[in-house]
């Protein structure tokens, strides 16, 4: 199905759920998005006798009838009773399974599908608890780019290849890894497996992988091996202590970012691509989640130093341009 026909099916959906009154074609016609872009009546009316079918062949229950005795034409509506979900019972250990896939896959692969489960169990009076206490880490992102990639990779046992970016000292380095698994602790996701150029296990966090992750080799090629704990080879290979700041020096757009400039301090001005601005130098405590903070500010700022986390950046956003479709 076009995604521009399942937008306007939703909003169908939406329109007819939200009026207890029966609705004319030519009203839903002006009210839902999707239908103005019709380019005759006779156009309209064929699109709107498809999602009429398309509907009711998916099992939502579209009613037909007039508001009143003195409405001249049907109208359609749709009747909640028959649409919302029927009693379900869970046991508490299975509401918070529930709960806890919601929250773990959320990314943007996973998030709609998801999030959209959890909505119909509320919608059907289930009682979800969200802060249940449970042996697992719910609290977990999966929105590092490195993340579907490297799941289907592990899932399909092929090699990958990716740029690896190092804290101390600052460098980035191309990594060949037989992955193993992808697990997370503390709040960030790791890729676990067989380092190639080193020949040893290693743990990569996902955060600090730069640009794309390539699968090469065949599909079965990589095995994990018996009786090897993902989660506490991941535990074990963490530094004791924290990094010591970073330092970092960026371009700030004249009277813009001031979210950055709150937490810098200017050194400097200078023009950049022609446009004026200022020059900071900002600590950062927190290097990988700092590049996707800064990377939200657009072309407001730009990393001049150091080299690794202007890179970061960069891929940051051309990401997110291939996210919405856009060719850098």
């Amino acid at each position: 199905m076009a995604i521009a026909r399942a937008e306007r099916l939703v909003n169908l959906v939406l329109c007819l759920l939200s009026t207890r009154q029966y609705l004319t074609a030519e009203r839903i016609r002006a009210i839902v998005p999707g239908y103005a872009d019709a380019a005759t009546d006779e156009a309209f009316f064929r699109m709107f006798e498809r999602d009429k079918t398309e509907l009711r062949d998916l099992g939502v229950p579209l009613e037909t009838g007039r508001s009143t005795g003195f409405d001249a034409i049907d109208g359609y509506r749709i009747a909640r009773r028959d649409y919302e979900l029927g009693d379900i019972d869970l046991e508490p250990d299975e509401a918070a399974a529930v709960a806890l896939a919601a929250r773990l896959w959320d990314s943007p692969q996973f998030t709609g599908a998801a999030h959209g489960a959890l909505i119909k169990l509320r919608a059907a009076g289930v009682d979800v608890d969200q802060d249940v206490h449970v042996p697992v880490e719910p609290k977990v992102r999966t929105s590092e780019p490195a993340f579907p990639p490297l799941l289907a990779a592990v899932q399909e046992g092929r090699v990958v290849e990716f740029d690896y970016r190092r804290p101390a000292p600052v460098e980035v380095r191309a990594r060949t890894v037989e992955p193993w698994g992808v697990v997370a602790w503390r709040g960030r996701w790791y890729l676990v497996g067989h380092d190639r150029d080193r020949d040893a296990p290693r743990c990569f966090r996902l955060s600090r992988i730069v640009g794309d992750v390539r699968a090469v080799g065949k599909a079965g090629a990589v095995g994990r091996p018996d009786q090897f704990d993902l989660l506490s080879f991941v535990v074990r290979n963490q530094p004791a202590a924290d990094q010591p700041p970073a330092t970092a020096t960026l371009w700030v757009a004249r009277g813009r970012a001031q979210g950055v400039r709150r937490r810098a301090k200017v050194v400097g001005s200078r023009d950049f691509d022609g446009e004026p601005g200022d020059v900071l130098e900002i600590e950062l405590r927190f290097p990988d989640s700092a590049a996707g903070w800064i990377a939200g500010f657009g072309p407001d700022v730009v990393v001049l130093e150091p080299a690794v986390l202007a890179r970061t950046v960069r891929e940051k956003l051309l990401g997110a341009l291939r996210g919405a479709g856009v060719r850098a």
